[in-house]
């Protein structure tokens, strides 16, 4: 703080040095309003992510719950957090003949993962929101932005480019992710592990959807 004073930068310019301000157009870049901003989808309206749980597997069913989940970026990731613990499920399941484990329907961590990869990766000039849909057998994760930069459909998901680069610097910063790249090959090694079937993924120019199906068993 003290050097932060004493060099007598303005706070644009302060900002600026973090990439969260544009000092030749005058505003904030995108990363500052959804990391700084009060209400980021006055300037941002997809800056948000509609959650919806539903009874059955059809999106025409009606829904059992449902949120529009907005504010700042540390705010929205900390509701999603909150929704996540309360969606899963933990029951007594048979490992073997003779033993029995408390296990979960999905494993959070996965969930975790797939759902701040939406978060980070997404376009942010598109105004569709974030969709996480959780339905009785599976769950969707919908986000405007296809593949970006080196990640092809040839070589997802073992190449990864960051489409929002400073705002994966603050998700990491504020402790939601670890920016080493592979979130997604971890998501399918703890869903295997807590025997969940393989995420399913599809892309394209315009959209990234991801389903996570329950555990079977």
């Amino acid at each position: 703080m003290e050097t932060i004073a004493g060099n007598h930068r303005s706070v644009e310019h302060q900002m600026a040095s973090l990439r969260f301000y544009d000092p030749e157009r005058a505003c904030p870049t995108h990363a500052g309003i959804l990391v700084f901003g009060k209400n980021p989808c006055f300037f941002l309206p997809g800056a948000y992510v509609q959650y919806i749980r539903f009874p059955g597997t059809q999106l025409t069913d009606l829904p059992e719950d449902q949120s529009e989940i907005s504010g700042d970026i540390h705010s929205v990731l900390h509701e999603l957090n909150v929704r996540l613990k309360l969606l899963i499920q933990t029951k007594m399941r048979a490992v073997s003949t003779l033993e029995e484990k408390l296990l979960p329907d999905y494993p959070e961590w996965a969930l975790r993962e797939l759902l701040m990869n939406a978060v980070m990766h997404r376009n942010y000039d598109s105004n569709s929101p974030i969709r996480f849909y959780a339905f009785i057998d599976h769950i969707e994760i919908l986000n405007s932005g296809g593949l970006y930069g080196e990640a092809t459909q040839e070589n997802f998901p073992s190449r990864n480019s960051y489409r929002n680069p400073v705002i994966a610097e603050a998700m990491k910063s504020l402790g939601f992710v670890n920016r080493f790249g592979y979130g997604v090959q971890r998501a399918q090694m703890i869903l295997a592990q807590n025997n969940n079937p393989p995420a399913v993924f599809e892309f394209d120019q315009h959209s990234f959807l991801v389903r996570i199906y329950r555990r079977s068993t």
